[in-house]
């Protein structure tokens, strides 16, 4: 990736907070107590929120290794069953993917032997760059529901 600003600059809006908060410092220390509630008024808690961003940054992942993935059925199978998570464990786990596959796009971005622009095989024009924007665009909005949800948990 050295000296390829395109992939720089990706790589930047996929994991840095630059015009926004990032995954790593948002999820990180999230209260125990906040994860399973839902301020009045607010259609998601913490924990659907992870895990949404987790399903849906795992599919986006998957399809741009490999243009035949099968994705999730919409919407149901894109956001959690329950509104709390079932334990630590399992927020924890959710963390450690999203940031793994945060990591794994990162690291399809940077490869040189990839191309941003070629279509991906098995897809109906979509891109490695289409895909990684949508990654970082994708993560920003909900991420900053994340973060508006905590503010209003804390002030209660």
């Amino acid at each position: 990736m050295k000296n390829d600003p395109l992939r720089e600059h990706i790589v930047n809006l996929l994991n840095k907070a630059e015009a926004h908060v990032d995954v790593q410092s948002s999820l990180k220390d999230f209260p125990r107590e906040f994860r399973g509630r839902k301020p009045e008024g607010s259609p998601h808690t913490p924990w659907q929120l992870l895990e949404h961003i987790r399903i849906a940054q795992w599919d986006i992942l998957e399809f741009s290794k490999d243009g035949k993935h099968k994705s999730p059925k919409w919407p149901d199978e894109y956001w959690p069953a329950t509104e709390a998570p079932p334990d630590d464990k399992a927020w924890d786990k959710s963390v450690q993917q999203v940031l793994a596959d945060l990591k794994a796009m990162s690291e399809l971005v940077s490869d040189p032997k990839h191309d941003l622009f070629a279509p991906i095989p098995g897809g109906d024009g979509q891109t490695l760059l289409r895909e990684a924007l949508l990654v970082a665009d994708h993560n920003a909005y909900h991420l900053g529901q994340l973060v508006l949800l905590r503010r209003s948990l804390e002030r209660k």
